[in-house]
């Protein structure tokens, strides 16, 4: 168990305030007392957390952060409440509240970045053209971004690398002999608004179809049973017909499974699978599917971390992109000759 500063303290027969005062010399102390605290500081082998130094030397002392988390039409609400957990839990660890927003107005980016309602802002859902980026340029308050807008002016951003997401979804296929691909994908509305994860993955889906001479024929569905099926439909009956699947849209995965297996589809044996999705979103399928997985938890993590960290100093714009691993459930094998 890691030791805490009221470890150090309990050792030094000292209050958890004087324990903190001695270390970060935020107040005079008494040279015995100081001497005692980093005794059992020494004895304990405590290390005080990045951020939690970093944010007792911070500035402001609102000690929350906004979390702007727009639901919209089409999204997994369950998939988004993956990074909000991970980005409210991270917030805790370093000792702040979140204050969640679910609409993407600029006006309520203005109104509570504004001030000192809060010392920093987590923005989801990122286009690649978003008002809401430049509105928090505009303000200077310290924010990440959980996407990859075209122009990020001062702020960070953080996500996984979904053009090298598409690009290893086609090329795992590629490798096993499939030279025909279909994408069900997120509806056309998130890439015709420009949704960063969106257009990246569709980005490269089709570059990986080009160097790999495999012919990728992406369709958008709403994520409804009907929508999924339609587009199993729509790309099964494009000739020559797809011997492999990649699904990057959460809530149609499992329609589109279910539309496989009411045409007699077998998995892998006649059409291969791949999901871009979380871990547990792939597992829990009624056929486990081999997945490029999105880990949610990990990036709001980082996120966090890296406002901490711009909260507390100024601190280079920098774009963090995950590099995606694949994980082969069994979903995929080489097409039938």
């Amino acid at each position: 168990m890691a030791v805490t500063i009221a470890d150090v303290a309990r050792a030094a027969g000292v209050s958890v305030s004087t324990a903190s005062y001695a270390l970060s010399g935020k107040r005079r102390i008494s040279e015995a007392t100081r001497l005692r605290v980093e005794a059992a500081v020494a004895e304990l082998g405590y290390r005080p957390h990045a951020g939690a130094r970093a944010l007792a030397s911070a500035t402001p002392r609102a000690r929350t952060v906004a979390l702007m988390a727009p639901l919209r039409a089409g999204t997994d609400t369950a998939v988004v409440m993956q990074f909000v957990t991970a980005i409210v839990l991270r917030a805790r660890h370093h000792g702040l509240d979140v204050l969640l927003l679910t609409q993407d107005d600029v006006d309520g980016v203005e109104r509570v970045a504004h001030g000192s309602v809060v010392d920093g802002v987590v923005v989801m859902d990122v286009a690649t053209h978003d008002p809401r980026v430049a509105a928090l340029d505009a303000l200077g308050r310290p924010a990440v971004l959980l996407g990859l807008p075209a122009a990020p002016g001062r702020l960070s951003c953080v996500d996984l690398d979904f053009e090298a997401a598409g690009r290893l979804a086609v090329e795992h296929l590629a490798a096993l002999g499939h030279r025909h691909v279909g994408v069900v994908a997120h509806a056309d509305e998130f890439r015709d608004r420009g949704t960063s994860f969106a257009v990246r993955l569709a980005r490269g889906v089709a570059d990986a179809g080009r160097a790999t001479g495999t012919s990728v024929r992406l369709v958008g569905s709403d994520g409804t049973a009907a929508g999924a099926a339609a587009a199993v439909d729509d790309v099964l009956a494009h000739a020559p017909a797809p011997t492999a699947l990649v699904v990057h849209n959460e809530p149609a995965l499992p329609h589109v499974l279910a539309r496989l297996a009411a045409l007699g589809r077998r998995v892998p044996e006649d059409v291969s699978v791949v999901a871009v999705c979380p871990a547990d979103v792939a597992a829990r399928q009624s056929t486990p599917v081999t997945a490029v997985e999105i880990p949610a938890e990990h990036i709001g993590t980082l996120a966090v971390d890296m406002l901490v960290e711009r909260i507390a100093e100024e601190r280079p714009t920098e774009t963090r992109l995950v590099a995606p691993s694949l994980v082969d459930r069994g979903s995929t094998s080489g097409p039938l000759t």
